[in-house]
């Protein structure tokens, strides 16, 4: 694997390179992002696939990759930007993409900006809250672990960040009357660290959530758009994100195995199944629906 370091005017942007360039087997390389995860949570899933080149990077104001704009928001224009970027310096495009989470908002807005930058996407699971049907909720539910965080802290924030990803089916009354997630519960800290700028529980990443697709730019778009959903997160609120995310482009999800994490190992502190995960993503990138 080389690791490099890309100067632009608002980051500099922190990508690994693993196989050669030119790619080995004659495909485009496969450009793997997440946001807020960054190139350390996709070391599994690369692992996973040694016979293409796969390109990792730390989006801008995390893991390596340092802001130069004077901004502490993220927004999935200002991103897909940095991933445009990525792939010139790459001189390999159009890429293969896997994006997950966030990433996969970054990724849609890559599509709609810079239509010839992407074969293939597969976008897994992006957390667009205000495009399933209770999107208000959904928004309120989305303060209110930006309060908690605000008032208590990381764990407690984390904890009511995984009570409200975990919850099945739409954000009704039931949900706003319970009582506040206990930290302890998911062995979170219950101490205050004073900090209060995590991109995941602040509002700080409220601008990736709350993204509505450009659909006339994506369908017009030579792409090849495939949004992915975890088996085990049909019923919380990824889930729904990502099949509103799918009809809002006139199609279906895709079915992956595992849930919202699913490909990573057992390094991570909820595993999923990256194995069987790799082999559906080769089947989708190979054209399998």
């Amino acid at each position: 694997m080389e690791t490099y370091t890309l100067e632009t005017a608002g980051a500099d942007l922190v990508y690994d390179v693993r196989g050669p360039l030119p790619t080995a087997d004659g495909r485009p390389p496969l450009l793997m992002i997440g946001q807020p995860m960054d190139a350390a949570g996709f070391a599994a899933l690369a692992a996973r696939f040694p016979e293409r080149t796969v390109a990792t990077y730390d989006p801008r104001g995390l893991g390596r990759s340092t802001r130069k704009d004077g901004r502490t928001d993220h927004t999935p224009q200002a991103q897909a930007d940095d991933v445009h970027a990525v792939i010139e310096a790459l001189g390999a495009g159009p890429v293969e993409m896997f994006a997950s989470s966030g990433g996969a908002v970054t990724a849609l807005a890559v599509v709609a900006r810079y239509p010839s930058d992407v074969a293939t996407l597969v976008a897994h699971e992006p957390p667009l809250i205000t495009l399933t049907p209770d999107g208000p909720a959904a928004v309120r539910a989305r303060a209110g672990v930006r309060d908690t965080y605000e008032k208590r802290g990381w764990g407690a924030g984390m904890a009511a960040f995984v009570a409200m990803t975990s919850w099945e089916g739409e954000f009704t009354d039931a949900y706003f009357a319970q009582p506040e997630a206990d930290p302890a519960m998911f062995g979170m800290p219950a101490e205050d660290d004073g900090s209060r700028g995590d991109p995941l529980l602040s509002d700080r990443s409220w601008a990736v959530s709350g993204y509505r697709p450009d659909v006339d730019a994506i369908a017009a778009a030579p792409t090849r758009v495939v949004i992915a959903v975890g088996e085990e997160s049909v019923d919380v609120q990824t889930g729904r994100t990502s099949v509103a995310t799918a009809e809002l482009l006139g199609q279906r999800v895709t079915v992956f195995p595992s849930h919202h994490g699913g490909f990573c190992d057992g390094e991570s502190g909820y595993p999923g199944k990256p194995d069987e995960f790799a082999h559906r993503l080769r089947e989708v990138l190979d054209g399998a629906s």
